[in-house]
């Protein structure tokens, strides 16, 4: 049977468009609000919203954990999450190549809408473009999100104080690891599979445990070193890491130490940083530990107000050394 493919026509508004449409998207995205017009009517958060948005360009758009589908999601999810949102509304556009698969783009749709369902988030407007062969790598996709802030929530990169403990939600590096195999570039096999996943319950039960948190950062491109440099530059404090206490997969450990890389800068999509309070710690990782995505939730260093704008490492020997500053582009395309 020949495979079906999108087609220019599928993108020039016509019948192909609207079946393209109904056919992919409004049969899985379900949402009451979901609209045929030209804007969605909804009804608005009370108090204070966060807004967000973003764009994703994986490649490959299939990887082990997941699709960019998924990615989508979680990554505005999560980006809501980070301020304490809970997700309420998505809007999603695609930039599809001609001559994609019909039946990868209803696998990314299904992702779609599956990891939505889990967030507790509607899908309810889009847009849909159709490129020559060659303009697009696949699929792009670009996701819009709004949520509702939970009151006496106050979050910022520029928060962090003195005494903070700092935490990571899980194991970090998975998700760049992940994609690096996929690429099949190095010749390297290793079962990792990506941490991609909505983290709004997960953050949730830490609010629910202690709304006393300065910083909660999503370790996406450039990984929780990138993160650490910036928000120890946004709060003008230093950081200092104990590396025996970072969480990282055996399989992302062996990979890295083949390659030369640090998990550190390798991007997690299912990893939060927070920053709190030293004395709320524990706590807080006892919630996590709990969790079905932050079972290996660990406290790996603290805020000082030393090494203004560094990041300082105490390595598995004992000794301390500068974290190198994140610079140039180490795994490009992670998302």
């Amino acid at each position: 049977m020949e495979e079906k493919l999108v087609t220019l026509a599928h993108g020039a508004g016509g019948k192909q468009t609207a079946e393209l449409i109904d056919s992919i998207f409004k049969s899985n995205f379900k949402s009451k609000n979901l609209t045929a017009d030209d804007a969605a009517i909804l009804n608005p958060p009370i108090g204070k919203m966060a807004f967000t948005t973003d764009g994703f360009i994986v490649s490959p758009f299939k990887f082990p954990g997941g699709n960019i589908g998924k990615l989508s999601i979680c990554g505005t999810v999560n980006d809501l999450s980070c301020m304490g949102a809970k997700p309420m509304y998505l809007t999603v556009a695609f930039v599809i190549e001609e001559g994609f698969p019909l039946k990868d783009l209803e696998e990314i749709a299904q992702a779609m809408a599956k990891t939505a369902d889990e967030a507790g988030v509607e899908i309810v407007a889009g847009d849909t473009k159709v490129a020559g062969k060659g303009q697009v790598d696949g699929v792009f996709i670009t996701t819009t999100g709004v949520g509702q802030i939970m009151e006496g929530v106050d979050l910022s990169g520029a928060k962090a104080k003195d005494g903070d403990a700092i935490i990571t939600t899980g194991d970090i590096g998975r998700h760049g690891c992940a994609i690096l195999l996929s690429r099949d570039s190095y010749g390297l096999t290793a079962d990792v599979k990506s941490d991609c996943a909505p983290l709004w319950n997960t953050i949730k039960s830490v609010l629910d445990t202690t709304k006393d948190i300065h910083v909660i950062r999503d370790a996406t491109r450039g990984g929780v070193g990138t993160v650490l440099y910036e928000i120890a530059e946004q709060s003008q404090v230093g950081i200092h890491l104990d590396y025996a206490a970072i969480p990282v997969d055996d399989a992302v450990k062996g990979v890295c130490g083949m390659l030369g890389l640090d998990p550190l800068y390798l991007a997690c999509e299912g990893t939060m940083v927070i920053f709190a309070p030293n004395d709320k710690a524990q706590a807080i990782v006892k919630t996590l530990n709990k969790g079905k995505y932050s079972k290996k939730a660990a406290i790996i260093g603290h805020v000082t107000n030393d090494m203004i704008a560094h990041v300082v490492v105490k390595t598995e020997i004992g000794t301390e050394t500068l974290l190198p500053a994140p610079s140039g582009e180490l795994l490009p395309r992670i998302c």
